[in-house]
């Protein structure tokens, strides 16, 4: 009997491990193609984020810089593995017969692996409670498609369960950061005061989203207040929990060279800076974006995009970033600021 393409992808390793929702999200997402012997399927030193496997016909694997040649069968026990999986990759792999093979993102099997694994643990920290629904939840939101594994299992053992009513408020502008929140069930509404002193309803929250972190990574008072609107339950981490768990792994600091060479690829540069400082000087072709308006021109960013964020030390530009790769960009926080720039020049000249 032949094989389907899903059958085929469902024999591989680490494939085979993932739950069935999982495991259709994988496949939908795959790539299986016919390929004629001579096509070279990856070279020797590619940094790409593709997992490689053999589902018919015959493969070489060679070094220019090793004596290391071996042949592959698509029906052997070891095609169930991805083709030279180390990266850079060691050698270079050519179909030697007409073959077929299946291309998978690395990055999407190992979120998917991820979020399989942590459906599985046991969290004696939280009550007992077994209900592990809601942490699918969580690691499904582009918060956290960057957080490591070991990451997301910790953050989840040191989190506390808090029962919350309709109309307590959990946080109030103006008070000292101390907790990350996420909501576990049932809803509230952001509110702020103004500089005359009227309060007003900014937005409203509900279940898989969170609060409190840029009072936590720029340590300055709570900028708003959020009361419940409905009974819930909230999960939180404490502050330098979330500094250890979240902030380090969730924020990608570039040097100057690596932001030099992101610009010339057609990256996205922000200035999150106030508008007074920007027109005192910035990097030529960056956009002025004042941190506090970061969520307004979230519609405007391209997704497809990568987007470099400086402030004047990286403050900041760190909580732009944490915020913008919230929402599902891919973006990136210059180290040191303008403050750590050798020359602006290099950059982009001042403006």
């Amino acid at each position: 009997m032949t094989m389907s393409h899903a059958d085929r992808l469902r024999n591989l390793i680490p494939v085979n491990s993932l739950a069935e929702d999982n495991f259709n999200e994988l496949a939908a997402s795959a790539l299986v193609q016919g390929v004629p012997a001579g096509t070279v399927l990856f070279k020797e030193g590619d940094t790409d984020h593709q997992s490689v496997y053999l589902l018919e016909g015959e493969v070489r694997l060679a070094s220019t810089h090793t004596e290391i040649v071996r042949t592959l069968q698509g029906d052997s026990d070891d095609a169930r593995y991805a083709l030279a999986q180390l990266k850079p990759r060691q050698v270079t792999g050519t179909a030697t017969k007409d073959s077929v093979v299946a291309r998978v993102d690395s990055d999407l099997l190992d979120r998917l692996l991820t979020w399989d694994q942590v459906s599985g643990i046991e969290v004696v920290e939280m009550d007992g409670d077994e209900d592990t629904d809601w942490m699918l939840t969580v690691l499904r939101s582009p918060t956290f498609e960057k957080l490591p594994a070991v990451n997301a299992n910790e953050m989840f053992s040191r989190m506390e369960t808090v029962s919350v009513k309709a109309h307590d408020v959990v946080v109030r502008q103006g008070d000292t950061g101390d907790y990350y929140y996420l909501i576990r069930e049932g809803k509230c509404a952001v509110s702020q005061k103004d500089a005359a002193g009227k309060v007003g309803i900014v937005n409203q929250l509900g279940p898989g989203d969170q609060f409190g972190e840029e009072a936590l990574l720029s340590d300055a008072p709570r900028n708003a207040t959020i009361m419940m609107t409905t009974d819930g339950v909230l999960m939180r981490l404490a502050k330098k929990d979330f500094l250890q768990l979240l902030k380090v792994p969730l924020i990608d600091w570039i040097e100057q060279k690596q932001a030099e060479a992101m610009l010339a690829r057609g990256a996205g540069l922000l200035d999150v800076r106030t508008s007074e400082e920007f027109a005192r000087g910035a990097i030529r072709s960056a956009r002025n974006v004042p941190l506090y308006q970061i969520r307004k021109v979230v519609p405007e960013l391209e997704p497809d995009k990568k987007y470099v964020v400086y402030c004047q030390t990286g403050s900041r530009s760190a909580i732009a970033t944490f915020m913008l790769n919230q929402r599902g960009f891919d973006t990136y926080a210059l180290k040191g600021g303008l403050s750590g720039l050798q020359t602006a020049s290099e950059v982009g000249g001042n403006s």
